[in-house]
């Protein structure tokens, strides 16, 4: 059993609504229905659900007030079946897997994210849409746990994020005020352009922030929004705005909404919105102004583990009154999924890569086109742990580039068995520069390219060049770090791996090669959700510090280089040449406000 949920207040405990076995395998009660449920076991009077609700509702005021709960979630009389929820909203799904008290996956449920393209360059989500998978995807795995073990107690529900995408919503209704602007849109290029030209550098912020003038950040996105969408203007201008990143808005809605929703955000998320001192984790006031962001708009920073406050409106009674306790920014959170101590570095396939390396507590500034960021800070009174992160923002959204507006595959499943049928690219090399280029050359202005087409090139060179465009970007990045962090000549000694693209064995032997090191791909790949598991269990008191870093995940599949030093250097310097073609393409022209609501 999982020590208990920390919280002793024995007066509401007996009170409160005994809800333990309104729910079995197959047969969920609903949370309308708990309205008529009484206690009769003679442990107190009988409360309604909206009693109940009514208190966690005055809980998420203050979550770090020690409160009993007799509901499911939070009960202190233990279950066998305990499990951790972990909500993982990504860019383009959203999943759900629940883990066990010894940290295993036991169940899960993903949902497909809409994708929406009012313009060339720019991509937007639908908050609704985004909390409606949520709660679907929540629902969704504790069926399958209930459908394998029976009864099933929900301890505590941690989140992991797309970064960056950016929402502001309306204090008063709730509502959001336009589309999640997401994290690879650039129609903020021209915001940026005037930004560097009127500031005098691209790397203005990076002494505070660690981040540079780019169309990436949360920042340029809200300030796009505050100049060309009149409900945004107005609500910010009357001091009825709430920003945030994906995080904020499922953390203010699982904890109800307009209705004493609590508003904050995690260091990790608050790092990569411009706007945050990387020394102090709090919101710098003239970067604030720079960006006409007023300080009642902002989210309060938190730690990436701790009880945030409590679910009071769930899609399923299971997680009423379940502290929401983990957070972390979805690259973070892998970091941690991985338990990547200081020195290691994990890189994680998903729509574009990411590769982080853990400089301990230590802020190690970059001169070489990498990101200074916060890695996690487990725990309220815990410090802050840093990284050095680049971003390639083509992986997995190359291969559905292919399937879906090229049509040379059917399936993502395909680039591998594709490429596999040449033993190389036929002196193709693909650029895919489709919005610019991130680390470590940060231009908007570079556009896709693909460079030595002949008559010989078929789909399978495509797809191979496409496998072989993400490990090299990740060798640009890799070198990157070594310079910046002064790591020994021979650099790092593994890179582990993880995310969807990671399954493609493929691309990992590639990146071995590439990189010339070690490749460990735990065979749970999904170590993201793991890591926003560890935290809300870290941040509830349902694993100690030690739980959390015993180990690296699971088993593990590793890939061994067997391309020869000089034919990889070869290769590099060719690669390189391509890039440098795809430089210097202007971004299409912006318009006004599309996609508002």
């Amino acid at each position: 059993m999982l020590p208990p949920h920390p919280s002793n207040n024995s007066a509401f405990n007996s009170a409160s609504l005994y809800v333990a076995g309104l729910s079995n395998a197959g047969n969920s009660a609903s949370v309308s229905s708990m309205d008529h449920h009484r206690r009769t076991d003679g442990g107190g009077p009988a409360h309604s659900y909206a009693d109940l609700r009514g208190h966690l509702t005055n809980m998420n005021s203050d979550p770090h007030t020690s409160h009993g709960l007799g509901v499911r979630g939070s009960s202190v009389v233990g279950y066998a079946n305990e499990v951790v929820a972990s909500i993982d909203q990504g860019t383009q799904s959203t999943r759900v897997y629940l883990f066990d008290k010894h940290q295993s996956p036991i169940a899960n449920h993903q949902v497909s994210l809409s994708q929406i393209y009012p313009e060339a360059g720019w991509c937007e989500h639908d908050p609704h849409e985004i909390l409606r998978c949520v709660k679907e995807c929540l629902v969704g795995a504790l069926r399958e746990a209930e459908a394998k073990l029976g009864v099933v107690t929900v301890r505590a529900v941690g989140i992991t994020n797309q970064r960056e995408t950016t929402m502001v919503w309306h204090r008063a209704t709730g509502q959001p005020l336009y589309n999640a602007i997401v994290w690879l849109d650039t129609r903020t290029a021209g915001v940026c352009a005037e930004m560097e030209q009127r500031l005098g550098s691209k790397d203005y912020f990076r002494p505070t922030t660690g981040l540079p003038i780019s169309t990436y950040f949360s920042a340029f996105k809200f300030k796009w929004m505050y100049d060309n969408v009149p409900q945004v203007t107005e609500a910010v201008d009357t001091d009825m705005a709430m920003f945030g990143t994906i995080d904020s808005w499922l953390i203010y809605n699982l904890t109800g909404g307009v209705d004493g929703g609590v508003h904050v955000t995690d260091a990790s998320n608050a790092s990569r919105t411009q706007l945050m001192d990387l020394a102090t984790l709090d919101w710098h006031q003239p970067y604030c102004q720079l960006f006409s962001m007023p300080q009642s708009a902002l989210p309060r920073i938190v730690s990436n583990a701790e009880i945030y406050g409590y679910m009071t409106d769930p899609p399923h009674q299971a997680y009423l009154g379940v502290p929401v306790s983990g957070s972390l920014g979805d690259q973070m959170s892998a970091l941690l999924g991985q338990r990547c101590r200081e020195g290691e570095a994990k890189a994680t396939y998903g729509t574009g890569c990411f590769m982080l390396l853990h400089t301990g507590q230590k802020i190690v500034p970059s001169v070489h086109g990498l990101l200074t960021t916060v890695a996690f800070k487990l725990g309220a009174d815990a410090p802050p742990c840093y990284a050095l992160e680049g971003a390639v923002a083509v992986a997995g959204l190359g291969v559905s580039w292919l399937r879906d507006n090229l049509g040379i595959i059917q399936h993502a499943d395909e680039v591998e068995s594709l490429a596999s049928q040449v033993p190389d690219t036929g002196g193709v090399h693909f650029v895919p520069a489709f919005s610019g280029l991130l680390a470590p050359y940060w231009l908007n202005d570079a556009r896709g390219v693909i460079t030595g087409l002949t008559s010989f090139t078929t789909r399978a060179h495509i797809c191979r060049s496409l496998l072989e465009a993400i490990a090299w970007q990740s060798r640009e990045v890799l070198d990157a770090m070594k310079q910046d962090a002064d790591l020994p000549s021979e650099g790092l000694t593994v890179l582990y791996v993880d995310g969807g693209a990671a399954k493609n064995a493929l691309l990992m032997q590639t990146q071995a090669d590439f990189l010339e090191v070690p490749v460990v791909r735990p065979n749970f790949p999904e170590t993201s959700c793991l890591g926003a598991a560890l935290a809300a269990g870290l941040g509830a008191g349902i694993w100690e510090h030690h739980q959390v870093f015993a180990g690296h995940s699971y088993s593990a599949t590793t890939f061994k280089p067997s391309l020869v030093h000089e034919d990889a250097d070869v290769r590099y310097e060719r690669w390189k040449d391509a890039v440098r073609r795809s430089f210097g393409f202007f971004p299409p022209p912006g318009g006004g406000a599309g996609g508002s609501f």
